[in-house]
């Protein structure tokens, strides 16, 4: 499984739902165009608009770098002035080193968890 998705979430801050959709545009523009490995970018918003959950899926640990890098700018600002509380689980193999920096960037490392087993897939015991 060299593929490495991630599932992220954050708060709406109060009264900032059309400056938060303005910025997320924003962000899958900049993936749209500059990314060469991500698979997968999917936003989605809770029905009163407070809470907010994006599926991404790379190629490999290599996309979610570029990626990372790509759109640092621009999710800085979204969480600068438009979300709050955000929170990330990573399935998939990826580095000490990649952990290291996400923890250093955004202050708390993201949980991850392995590949255990799938269809078509036995177990690595």
């Amino acid at each position: 499984m060299a593929h490495v998705e991630v599932i992220a979430r954050a708060t709406v801050r109060p009264g900032q739902l059309e400056g938060f959709k303005s910025q997320v545009a924003e962000i899958i523009r900049l993936t749209q165009e500059r990314d060469t490995r991500t698979l997968r970018s999917d936003w989605f918003i809770s029905e009163d608009g407070t809470a907010c959950e994006v599926h991404e899926l790379f190629a490999d640990e290599q996309g979610l770098i570029e990626h990372q890098m790509h759109i640092m700018a621009a999710r800085t600002v979204l969480f600068r002035d438009y979300a709050s509380d955000h929170r990330s689980t990573i399935y998939g193999e990826v580095s000490e080193q990649f952990l290291g920096l996400v923890k250093e960037r955004m202050g708390a490392a993201p949980t991850v968890y392995s590949f255990l087993q799938g269809f078509g897939q036995a177990a690595t015991v």
